[in-house]
């Protein structure tokens, strides 16, 4: 069920005629910075601005959606004087204002490579709508810590008219999506203007028609933002709305906001004179602006095809986010000739090698093409999110490269982090400097500082955390009565269910994403058990559940119905809630008052998540399935864990046992040490679980770490070769161009002249006895450093799996014309039965890895 509020323009109703008026709000001098404060996102980061904003009004601050620009618009001139007239005021205004011209002023570190960074979704602050979940959470927390760290850094995306919905529910729990127009006056954004003072703007093709947009720019902190907008008068009707709905509209309106991130991004950023050294990829979404980049090799450079092909790939990094190959974008070949046919003859290659970027059967016309396929094509180094999603991602990705083993993929992972200083509460934030001391701000990575949380007494941290619960409580029973109230619900139930709100109950969050993966329904699998859980009386519980499922998710939205209509159930009344419109103001007073951070999903498709991460930061503890980051972040003492492995292949099998796992874990450990209180009312065990978390876990999930192991993984490498590359005018491409040219011509005319091995068809090799082999090649034009030969040992698992056990090179040992001998000499280190095989690669030290030129041959 979708509402649209429309702007509306001039209105004749009834014979009366009506004309717009912008009456252009204006701030005293005095309150001048409070604008430029309000026009930088640095503010929505910074608690000393965000106390400032909101002691102005703190009622009309959370009416105008903590959105300060809209506070000031609403500023009377009584108010403003009233404010100038503060002493108070006007010191802390001072001093924040000194604060953020300090930091703008700092210069960055000379010889860093500008990093160009491209996602579809930018969560940066609730008022503005350019998110939907965690992707665009992620990326905003990015730009904020590449702020703090001054890092090279610009950033592209789209500025969306409508964002994503808002939610309403129902009365009888249906998710209603509600698309409300944003005021762009009200928004931190400015027009991009070239040296003619006119509106950058630029063009793409579609389907034989030319849409325009416009270029703003938003500033967080120190780094820009640039935004396209197709909502413009060049464009038809159907054109502006391209940019209205983030993931809105059918799949062809999601090739063309896929086409204009892409290749519209790059045009923007010519356009402005912006050359990035390097290109980010959060996401396949923006994997167009690899042919886009391509063409302009092709161009501007005159290179040739396939070296402006290696240095676009030798200077871009594709991050994945999605553990299932269902949630990759992908499209029809029908749909999209209509729309990039016209770079065949831009980069003078043929339709069928232009869509085999995007396939792996490239004559297969059946095919859908994919986005991250495309990206992976056309970017050198790969990652996934965590750990073990970077695992997920190379069996995934495979079949790219079928003559490798999964294991021995380039795809590597950087775990994700949250921004510290958005999602910390301000509480923390005190304890934490004061305790930590002056070095934590700017290495917050440091485990010697986190340990320090050792030192502070019990009654400090449960102070704090009673202060946090206390703030989300009652925020919870305030929204509760206006959304109950709105809806037409009963009295008698809205005073019920506020009435059992209880502040010394324990409280327990669930929220995020409505997808059905992440099973939030879980927890009713038993109602009776999980009613005998809630309605302890001198132990209480509540859950607190929200989040939004996709439009086109019946199943999603089919479990917000069930769990808000359970929240009426005589049992759950105040016990169980749902909280509407989940958002990013919503989530810090969760993941800063809940006790305890839920997290239930279906083994192994949570790529990482990073709500469970802020939780941390505000000494919650997770309680979550061995998925995403918590494979890795978990420490017993420091929140509780199930399995990562399921016990059964059956689905309701296992829902059944890990909602009996979750029950007895809350029976049995976490509801009895929470309330093991002494005689000072604190529980001395929960107080360790608390410091645990913090100390242990904290460091290893803030933004910086994940902003430094960008940096020493992938910007670095990838700097460094593509300097390498690019130097005296391309000369080492020019040179790898024609070796690849060369071993690949050469490739098909190798020949196997002898092999040599030990005998395993007829005898056992005795554990401690040396493994034997030689190989001879006939390369013909090739040297024999060209070639490298190696002995690769599985473990079969199944008639179709193979698991990697290890390889082993051969050295060259001779070359006599065009034959060459390889030869290895080693001791297992395993007794077993395993499989062996030879298999020879391109050898050459400008290769990053070896995908990169993946001929492979068995022998």
């Amino acid at each position: 069920m979708t509402q649209v509020h429309h702007m509306v323009g001039n209105l004749t109703e009834n014979g009366a005629k009506l004309k717009r008026i912008f009456i252009e709000p204006k701030l005293p001098e005095g309150l001048a910075p409070l604008h430029e404060l309000a026009s930088n996102l640095w503010w929505s980061w910074n608690h000393d601005a965000i106390e400032l904003f909101r002691s102005i009004d703190p009622e009309l601050f959370e009416k105008s959606n903590y959105n300060p620009l809209a506070l000031l618009d609403e500023l009377s001139i009584e108010k403003a004087s009233e404010l100038l007239k503060n002493k108070e005021f006007t010191a802390r205004l001072k001093s924040v204002y000194n604060d953020f011209k300090v930091y703008l002023g700092v210069s960055p570190e000379k010889g860093q490579p500008q990093i160009g960074y491209f996602c579809m979704e930018y969560g940066l602050h609730q008022s503005v709508r350019l998110y939907s979940g965690g992707l665009g959470v992620l990326a905003g927390d990015y730009l904020k810590e590449a702020s703090d760290r001054n890092v090279n850094l610009i950033a592209v995306g789209l500025l969306y008219r409508y964002g994503y919905f808002q939610q309403l529910i129902s009365l009888h729990g249906e998710q209603i999506h509600q698309l409300d127009a944003a005021k762009f006056t009200q928004l931190p954004v400015q027009p991009v203007r070239d040296e003619h003072d006119e509106w950058i703007k630029v063009h793409v093709n579609f389907a034989g028609r030319t849409v325009w947009a416009k270029v703003w720019q938003l500033n967080v902190g120190r780094i820009p933002l640039y935004l396209l907008d197709t909502d413009i008068d060049d464009n038809t009707w159907e054109d502006r709305s391209i940019s209205h709905q983030l993931y809105g509209g059918d799949t062809e309106n999601r090739l063309r906001q896929e086409i204009l991130l892409g290749i519209g991004g790059v045009r923007a950023l010519k356009a402005m004179k912006i050359d990035p050294d390097l290109y980010h990829l959060n996401e396949g979404h923006a994997a167009f602006l690899g042919l886009e980049r391509l063409r302009n090799y092709l161009q501007s450079k005159q290179l040739p095809y396939e070296q402006a092909l290696e240095i676009v790939r030798a200077t871009q990094l594709f991050t994945t986010h999605t553990p299932v190959p269902a949630g990759h974008d992908a499209f029809p070949e029908s749909l999209l000739r209509d729309y990039l046919f016209e770079f065949t003859y831009a980069l003078d290659i043929s339709w069928e090698d232009l869509v085999a970027f995007g396939r792996i059967h490239a004559d297969d016309e059946q095919e859908l093409f994919s986005m991250s396929h495309l990206a992976i094509r056309t970017s050198q180094e790969v990652n996934g999110v965590s750990r073990l999603h970077g695992a997920v991602s190379q069996k995934m990705f495979n079949e790219l490269y079928p003559e490798y083993n999964h294991e021995e993929l380039h795809v590597g992972y950087v775990t994700n982090g949250v921004h510290f200083p958005t999602w910390v509460a301000g509480e923390w934030l005190q304890l934490y400097l004061k305790t930590f001391g002056k070095g934590f701000w700017d290495d917050q990575t440091n485990h010697a500082y986190w340990e320090k949380i050792r030192q502070v007494p019990g009654e400090s941290i449960m102070s704090i955390r009673q202060t946090l619960k206390k703030r989300l409580l009652d925020w919870v029973r305030r929204h509760l009565r206006e959304d109950f109230t709105r809806r037409g619900e009963n009295p008698r139930t809205i005073f019920e269910i506020i009435n059992a709100i209880r502040e010394d109950a324990l409280v327990i969050g669930f929220a995020r994403r409505f997808a059905t993966y992440k099973r939030a329904t879980l927890l009713f699998s038993n109602e009776e058990r999980l009613a005998e859980i809630v309605n302890n009386a001198d132990r209480p519980v509540l859950f607190l559940f929200a989040g939004k499922a996709h439009p086109a998710d019946q199943g999603g939205q089919e479990f917000i119905r069930f769990i808000y209509n359970t929240t009426t159930n005589p049992d759950f009344k105040g016990k169980v809630i749902f909280l509407e419109n989940y958002g990013m103001e919503m989530a810090k007073l969760l993941v800063q008052g809940v006790d305890i951070w839920l997290n239930n999903p279906t083994r192994p498709k949570e790529a990482s998540g990073t709500s469970g991460m802020k939780a941390v930061m505000n000494g919650v503890m997770n309680f979550s399935v061995l998925d995403g980051w918590w494979c890795e972040g978990y420490k017993p003492g420091a929140g509780w864990a199930l399995p990562e492995q399921d016990t059964y292949a059956d689905p309701g099998l296992q829902n059944e046992l890990d909602a009996e796992t979750i029950y007895n874990i809350l029976e049995n450990e976490i509801i009895p040490t929470y309330f093991d209180k002494n005689e000072t009312g604190v529980s001395e065990n929960w107080v360790s679980h608390i410091k645990n978390t913090i100390a242990q876990i904290a460091p290893e999930f803030v933004m910086k770490r994940m902003l430094d192991d960008y940096r020493s993984r992938y910007y670095d490498k990838l700097w460094d070769r593509s300097q390498q590359l690019k130097k005296h005018n391309f000369n080492k491409l020019q040179e790898l161009d024609e070796w690849k040219t060369r071993v690949r011509r050469a490739w098909d005319g190798i020949e196997l002249e002898e092999l040599n091995a030990p005998d395993t068809f007829n005898r056992s090799l005795p554990l401690g006895t040396h493994f034997k082999a030689s190989i001879t090649l006939q390369l013909h034009d090739l040297h024999a450093s060209d070639i490298g030969v190696e002995v690769v040992f599985f473990r079969r698992l199944s008639e179709t799996q193979l698991e990697l056990v290890g390889t082993q090179e051969l050295t060259q040992v001779k070359q006599k014309g065009a034959a060459a001998t390889y030869s290895c000499d080693f001791t297992p280190q395993t007794a077993g039965v395993f499989e062996f095989g030879f298999r020879m690669f391109p050898k050459h030290p400008l290769l990053p890895h070896r995908q990169d030129f993946a001929l492979v041959r068995w022998l």
